[in-house]
């Protein structure tokens, strides 16, 4: 069974995804703050039949990040597949966004995207396969001013993704970003379920016909 890593574990994404890939068979790591969210999710995971390992790291924090997935595949052995969820909305107008807040948030927002990268890429190079998939946000198309940190975040990552599927795809690595124009929430268009689906039917495109973005909308 593959495994999968989900970066930035949470009750609505988080679980959409994690439920979606180990209900496929996948083997799942899960990457979030605190130990006790991280045994919840996996004890409710478990009731379904999945099996679901926590690790605790902060996605803003490269070294912390690193040593977890350096532990995940020690324990588990080699990630198949990575998802990148971390994100940090902090509302503020642009006139009143403190640059050093702009700066922490893109700790989280992009550079915890190509450190979890990083830490998955030489396993997946030697198996000449892989898939990395990121959480997209809709504010990187159509920037929105009480969240101009997010949106710049989205921005960047979306940009960082196609790079990085420039570079990884001749070596069988799948790179794609599922961007969700709205607002997640259970029971409508946008329930995190749904949009799983669209995480899974992308690790699952056959060689030649892989997307690097699809816009959930």
């Amino acid at each position: 069974m593959d495994l999968c890593t989900i970066v930035g574990m949470g009750e609505g994404m988080g679980m959409g995804l994690a439920a979606r890939f180990g209900r496929e068979g996948c083997r799942l790591a899960l990457i979030g703050r605190r130990q006790d969210q991280l045994d919840a999710f996996a004890t409710d995971l478990a009731k379904r039949g999945v099996k679901a390992t926590g690790y605790v790291a902060d996605a803003a924090n490269p070294g912390m990040l690193e040593a977890a997935f350096e532990r995940v595949h020690k324990e588990l052995g080699p990630t198949r597949v990575m998802i990148y969820n971390a994100a940090v909305f902090r509302p503020a107008l642009p006139s009143q966004l403190r640059a050093a807040d702009l700066i922490d948030d893109l700790r989280v927002n992009v550079a915890g995207a190509l450190v979890a990268a990083q830490s998955v890429i030489p396993g997946m190079k030697a198996a000449k396969s892989g898939t990395i998939l990121i959480t997209g946000g809709g504010a990187a198309l159509e920037p929105f001013p009480i969240g101009a940190s997010l949106g710049a975040g989205k921005a960047a990552v979306r940009n960082l993704s196609g790079a990085q599927a420039g570079e990884l795809e001749p070596l069988g690595i799948h790179v794609a970003t599922v961007t969700i124009a709205g607002t997640i929430a259970r029971g409508s268009h946008f329930d995190p379920d749904r949009i799983a689906d669209e995480f899974w039917r992308l690790h699952r495109q056959p060689v030649g016909q892989w997307q690097r973005e699809v816009v959930y909308k």
